[in-house]
């Protein structure tokens, strides 16, 4: 087994650990914030670091890749595409969303730094698959007409609208100056309480789709592994403060109608 599929069957390994881990070890960190991770440094710094790697990285891979002429068997047109799709999430997610955030919130250094270590490792997987592990024919010029990448590019689009959509209600919940919480309820906040979340994995299962790729498959599942068990713990929080007010909502915790 080469370097790439261990790093890739580790992944996979950690992320059982790390969705049973979260059930009983709280990110700290936004509205579920404690002092108990430690230092803590501006939110909208940790975002950039924590992020950026796996843009920059990706960028990187597909700019050697494009210089050095190899020839994997594969459309270029349809790899660049991929890749680009992928870094098109990620420079939003660590270019103009950290610079959205209102207040002062912070998060713990620690959290920052697993987050950097997963992307930069996410980072390496996609771009392992895309410019090295992906079978010879798999992505011709074909692949942009097969039910996967259609299908994939229908949800992945779908879950980004849904993630960007539930950020901005999330953002103006509050008037500049305001400190207090308050529930959610417009837009999939209507059915869960981290729309936001719903949405980031929904365009993940769509990447797995539209690649076809254990790659994406894992990123998926660590998305799923990370997200849910916090989106419990959110939901904990909203009955916390709010009580019966929030429970007689009856939301899910991250997929509407289901969990």
């Amino acid at each position: 087994m080469n370097t790439y599929y261990i790093i890739l069957t580790s992944m996979a390994v950690m992320a059982v650990i790390v969705f049973v881990a979260l059930f009983y070890f709280k990110a700290g960190y936004g509205y579920l914030s404690t002092s108990k991770w430690g230092p803590k440094i501006s939110n909208k710094a940790a975002w950039v670091i924590m992020e950026a790697p796996a843009f920059i990285f990706l960028l990187y891979y597909t700019l050697r890749f494009a210089a050095s002429g190899i020839e994997t068997g594969n459309s270029r047109t349809v790899l660049y595409i991929m890749a680009g799709l992928f870094l098109l999430h990620y420079f939003q997610r660590s270019f103009i969303f950290p610079f959205l955030m209102r207040g002062k919130s912070k998060m713990p250094i620690a959290i920052m730094l697993m987050g950097l270590t997963f992307n930069t490792l996410n980072a390496y997987l996609i771009g392992g698959w895309l410019y090295g592990q992906a079978p010879a024919g798999m992505y011709g010029t074909h692949w942009l007409r097969s039910p996967q990448f259609i299908i994939g590019a229908v949800v992945f689009f779908t879950g980004m609208a849904i993630n960007l959509h539930s950020d901005h209600i999330i953002r103006n919940l509050r008037k500049p100056g305001d400190t207090k919480h308050y529930i959610p309820r417009k837009g999939l906040y209507k059915y869960v309480t981290s729309a936001n979340y719903f949405g980031e994995f929904t365009e993940w299962v769509g990447y797995a789709i539209l690649t076809w790729s254990p790659a994406g498959l894992l990123f998926a599942a660590w998305t799923f592994a990370n997200l849910a068990p916090r989106a419990k713990s959110l939901t904990a929080k909203y009955e916390e403060e709010f009580g019966e007010e929030y429970k007689s909502l009856k939301k899910k915790h991250i997929i509407p109608f289901i969990w």
